[in-house]
């Protein structure tokens, strides 16, 4: 892509298509909806790519991952509150 087309966008002179707004976000790891501003959350790619790996478990296992994701999270929680 060139840097003009780029400073188009930029500067809202033009709008990229889907395909070119997903290839944008992907090359930056973020998001579409954090690209186009829909919101401020930035999730890491890494996050993102274990969140679809959980959601194509099944439904017993998924149960075991979110159990151990809350007894981690419920924990960490804690130490925080203890440690202020």
């Amino acid at each position: 892509m060139h840097g003009a087309v780029i400073g188009r966008y930029e500067r809202d002179e033009v709008k990229p298509s889907i395909e070119v707004a997903a290839a944008i976000a992907d090359a930056l790891e973020v998001s579409l909806d954090y690209l186009v501003g829909n919101t401020d959350l930035l999730l890491e790619k890494n996050v993102v790519n274990k969140i679809i790996d959980i959601q194509k478990l099944g439904q017993e296992d998924k149960a075991h991952v979110f159990a151990m994701l809350d007894a981690f999270l419920q924990s960490h929680k804690a130490k925080k509150v203890f440690a202020s």
